[in-house]
């Protein structure tokens, strides 16, 4: 192989690994069941909901959706926690703007809170005025 087409070889090598920084693989799909079940202690409520998100390593950006239906009344608050297990409380790591449904966001996260995201260790829950610790709770998996 003469030095011209190594050097083209070489250069399409290059512009395929660096297209690889925006593939599909760096985007980390997340979901959620949430429940009254899933409270701690447990709620018993027809409220139930999901979450779809991802997450995008390279820009540490985290997307969200929320929907809900169900619910003993007016959503009064939402918001992520962490880092819990399932099981166990803990604080707000990020709330959302809106507990409106759908609730839809983003936010930048620290490497900490990635980790402990990626790891399982955040829940989603919507909050109420009947259920002022929160209504339904689900904890966000990677799909």
């Amino acid at each position: 192989m003469n030095l011209a087409k190594k050097m083209i070889l070489a250069s399409a090598a290059a512009l395929a690994l660096s297209a690889c920084s925006s593939m599909p693989w760096n985007n980390v799909r997340l979901a959620g069941s949430l429940s009254g079940g899933e409270e701690v202690p447990a709620v018993n409520t027809a409220g139930r909901g999901t979450l779809e998100g991802s997450y995008n390593k390279d820009t540490h950006k985290l997307a969200y959706t929320v929907t809900y239906e169900g619910l003993s009344g007016p959503a009064t608050a939402a918001h992520f926690h962490g880092p819990a297990n399932v099981g166990q409380n803990a604080g707000v790591v990020i709330p959302f703007p809106s507990a409106a449904n759908p609730i839809k966001g983003e936010a930048t996260l620290t490497d900490a809170q990635a980790a402990d995201l990626l790891a399982g260790r955040w829940y989603a829950n919507v909050h109420t005025r009947a259920h002022p610790g929160g209504e339904i709770r689900g904890q966000v998996g990677v799909r």
